[in-house]
């Protein structure tokens, strides 16, 4: 576990700055496009982040700040007040819990997600433990319920600025229990950086979390792309796209969203591309 003044460099190091990147301008000029046709509504809104490890260098910054709703994106954030726990020696990760881990992050199973926030004190006692030991993870996250079994978790927020901050503390193993996050994250499953993102080779490692629901199409991740020189090149893609009310065509709107995010995610390896020996 990270000490506070630890997270506070962190912090600073991660602190937004001025991007002055192309790929931040393909992506702005991108979304703009989309608004102009109505495939994206006025009533919507986006957030995008791009961290390439192998630079250091955050490429991507577009409304990071923002809190969006989170969806199931925070279940990550639950595995971490989780293990912080386990480290602590206040819970113990057997097999009963390992597989209410499985299933909150490989399946998104809302009833595992229950359970997990449960053992760490529920939605406030859990924001709490987050927001005391991992500030700089957390300064827009609002936990304030648990999931309802029809899924319709429309109150806890996030933000892409809390998401990346997240991803890069935990590729570089400096949170509790880094290395089981990281393989929960990595299960076999649908997700919207990699899978049918047609630019993007196969062999290229994911380590992600969707969220979604009838307000909120997002997917936050780490991608690990293999390079012609037999390295790897790691790379952080988030996106979300937040609506302000229901959506009345669920699945068409989900897939129609999660297609814009796959998009992002092919012109950032095509970026990467240009600028590292990637396949």
């Amino acid at each position: 576990m990270l000490a506070g003044l630890t997270f506070v460099l962190l912090l600073a190091a991660a602190a937004p700055a001025a991007i002055d990147s192309p790929l931040e301008a393909e992506i702005e000029s991108y979304i703009k496009s989309l608004r102009a046709q109505g495939s994206i509504s006025r009533y919507e809104r986006t957030a995008w982040l791009v961290h390439d490890f192998t630079s250091g260098q955050k490429l991507v910054s577009i409304n990071e700040n923002t809190p969006l709703q989170a969806a199931s994106m925070i279940k990550p954030y639950l595995a971490l007040a989780f293990f912080h726990q386990v480290q602590a020696g206040r819970l113990l990760y057997g097999p009963t819990s390992r597989l209410h881990m499985e299933k909150m992050i490989q399946k998104s199973d809302n009833a595992s997600t229950n359970w997990v926030m449960k053992q760490t004190g529920g939605p406030t006692a859990t924001k709490a433990l987050l927001a005391r030991h991992y500030p700089s993870l957390c300064q827009q996250l609002r936990l304030i319920e648990y999931i309802p079994s029809n899924g319709r978790a429309y109150r806890n927020l996030g933000s892409a600025g809390d998401y990346g901050r997240f991803l890069i503390a935990l590729w570089q193993k400096k949170l509790p229990n880094s290395s089981e996050i990281l393989r929960l994250m990595g299960l076999p499953g649908p997700d919207r950086l990699y899978d049918k993102a047609s630019h993007i080779p196969s062999g290229t490692r994911i380590f992600d979390k969707t969220g979604s629901t009838a307000m909120c199409c997002g997917d936050m991740g780490i991608l690990v792309a293999p390079g012609t020189n037999g390295l790897s090149y790691p790379y952080i893609v988030i996106g979300i796209i937040s609506r302000d009310s229901r959506t009345t065509s669920y699945g068409t709107w989900i897939s129609r969203r999660a297609n814009v995010i796959r998009e992002v995610s092919n012109r950032t390896y095509d970026y990467l591309k240009k600028r590292h020996p990637l396949r």
